[in-house]
């Protein structure tokens, strides 16, 4: 399987993701700068975190006109994975791949911290070596993970089960409380109509390894690398 990390301006998280495909996970993979216009050739796309063209406008609103993206939307829409991580999340909903919008934080302040996040469902690219209602662990990092949408938006999100992350706490109780930034109904990943597309605003590539204090993330990588040969590509 042949990895993508699309790279812009201001990307910091892309040598992260690179790591894990590469050397925890053992695939082939690619940086992909934002000036390139093909992605010919590849399996599946991290869109990584960090601070595209310095999170100027809106965080992810430059980086959605790069040269790259029409190829980004094309892949998605023909049906390849797609993995946006923070600000990845934040351009894929600038580009129209996922519905919504982010804002800033409920406190107005940057957080870096741990959150715990409840498996939604488990059947989908993302989340098949998880189980429904399981808690995992992972980092955050952001100032703008709010993430918003209008009421029918959200009640779509639930009625086909869109939602595959929510904030929690250890038990798996769901609250404002237990909400780091603010987000409506605790909403921490998302995934489009055709299940290959996710947005989520923790980072699994920094929870990948023993080392690094954790694995919960290392399973979304394992579903992505499930999926695909379960497809038998």
């Amino acid at each position: 399987m042949k990895f993508g990390v699309v790279v812009f301006p201001g990307s910091n998280c892309d040598a992260d993701c690179y790591h894990v495909v590469q050397t925890v996970l053992g695939h082939e993979v690619d940086y992909i700068w934002h000036q390139q216009a093909s992605l010919t050739g590849y399996d599946a796309l991290i869109i990584p975190g960090g601070f595209s063209y310095g999170d100027y406008l809106r965080t992810g609103a430059i980086a959605r006109f790069s040269p790259i993206m029409p190829a980004v939307i094309d892949f998605a829409n023909q049906g390849g994975l797609v993995l946006g991580i923070c600000n990845g999340f934040q351009i894929l909903l600038e580009a129209g791949l996922l519905p919504g919008a982010m804002l800033k934080n409920r406190s107005l302040k940057f957080i870096c911290d741990k959150v715990n996040l409840k498996v939604k469902r488990n059947d989908t690219a993302f989340t098949n070596q998880l189980r429904v209602n399981e808690v995992i662990t992972l980092p955050i990092a952001h100032g703008e993970g709010n993430y918003f949408c209008d009421e029918e938006t959200l009640t779509a999100l639930r009625d086909e089960n869109r939602i595959l992350f929510t904030y929690c706490n250890a038990s798996g109780n769901e609250g404002v409380e237990y909400n780091p930034n603010g987000s409506v109904a605790n909403i921490a990943g998302i995934v489009n109509r055709q299940g290959n597309v996710l947005g989520m605003m923790p980072h699994p590539e920094r929870c990948s390894e023993k080392i690094l204090g954790g694995m919960d993330g290392y399973s979304i990588f394992a579903s992505i690398l499930q999926s695909f040969q379960e497809a038998g590509r």
